[in-house]
């Protein structure tokens, strides 16, 4: 079932505003979470932690926030991605049209307003973006881009922490010993190493514009071109022991899943705070959170998506 939070009654002006927030609502969701029984941890925690931040940064109707998630799930659901062929792509196209008429209803209350903390906002006063709504296909494509990059991508990597530590109980047990003796930096060192081990965006594709010499290889005008962070986030040369997750690793923040330069994650400081204060407010309240049961990931060759992670919590 949906879970009732009470929307903030101030939304934040600023990036300063966001921690308080977000400690907020993990501290809501963890709180209501149920001590000793099982439950999927990607429901109640992973999914539902993303879904109040993107409402929040969209300033969408927070009793709707849901719906961003099921927009997110729906953008990636495509046979070539997904292998199902089963999928049915009109409906698929309908539901995503719902999803263009809300944001277009959202922009047009927004427009003319004074500058604001969202993202409609920001896409509004900015040059480049002002007149995007003119374009339905480049105005949705953008939206929904946004929507899977903030939505996927933290909440995989929630998921795929708690995975990881259960994987590795030496790391857990280092985390313990870490927190209980005051160690500030571990636990954001940790969130970079979860991203690296995680690696929720697992390649993007690109079509090559013109001949060129690359890594001593002829890439022709017109070849495909996939880039695999997943592959280049477990690149030996660069981290050791690289398929095992290692909480204090000295190199975490040089992995690759927030992509490059001038194409980086613009959103990969948000994700890194909404983990951070998610692990400090965890480690506050339980010594473990315990998978006791076969992790279910979805079909899915560009997200590394991550379905139900049955868990129990012990308390401290």
């Amino acid at each position: 079932p949906q879970r009732m939070a009470v929307a903030p009654t101030v939304a934040p002006k600023n990036l300063a505003e966001l921690e308080p927030l977000i400690r907020e609502r993990a501290i809501d969701i963890l709180e209501n979470l149920p001590v000793g029984k099982t439950f999927n941890w990607v429901q109640e925690v992973s999914v539902e932690l993303t879904a109040r931040m993107l409402a929040t940064l969209f300033d969408f109707p927070y009793e709707d926030r849901r719906k961003l998630v099921y927009w997110s799930d729906l953008t990636t659901a495509v046979p070539e991605v997904t292998g199902d062929d089963s999928i049915d792509m009109k409906h698929r196209y309908d539901e995503l049209m719902q999803a263009a008429a809300a944001f277009y209803q959202l922009w047009a209350a927004k427009a003319g307003q004074p500058p604001q903390f969202d993202l409609i906002s920001m896409l509004q006063h900015n040059e480049a973006t002002a007149r995007m709504n003119e374009n339905p296909e480049q105005f949705l494509g953008n939206i929904l881009l946004l929507i899977v990059g903030g939505n996927d991508t933290t909440r995989n990597s929630i998921s795929g922490g708690v995975i990881a530590l259960n994987q590795f109980p030496e790391e857990y047990r280092k985390l313990r010993d870490g927190v209980s003796r005051g160690d500030t930096n571990l636990i954001p060192n940790m969130v970079s190493e979860m991203i690296r081990w995680q690696t929720p965006v697992i390649h993007m594709r690109r079509t090559a514009l013109e001949d060129v010499e690359l890594g001593g290889r002829t890439i022709r005008k017109g070849d495909k071109v996939v880039m695999w962070y997943v592959s280049g986030n477990r690149d030996e040369s660069v981290f050791e022991d690289a398929d095992r997750l290692v909480i204090d690793r000295p190199n975490a923040r040089a992995h690759v899943a927030f992509g490059f330069g001038v194409h980086r994650c613009m959103g990969n400081r948000l994700a890194e705070l909404q983990l951070r204060v998610l692990w400090e407010e965890i480690m506050k309240r339980f010594r473990m959170v315990e998978v006791v049961g076969p992790v279910e990931r979805l079909p899915n060759n560009f997200i590394r998506g991550i379905k139900d992670v049955p868990v129990r919590l012990q308390p401290l």
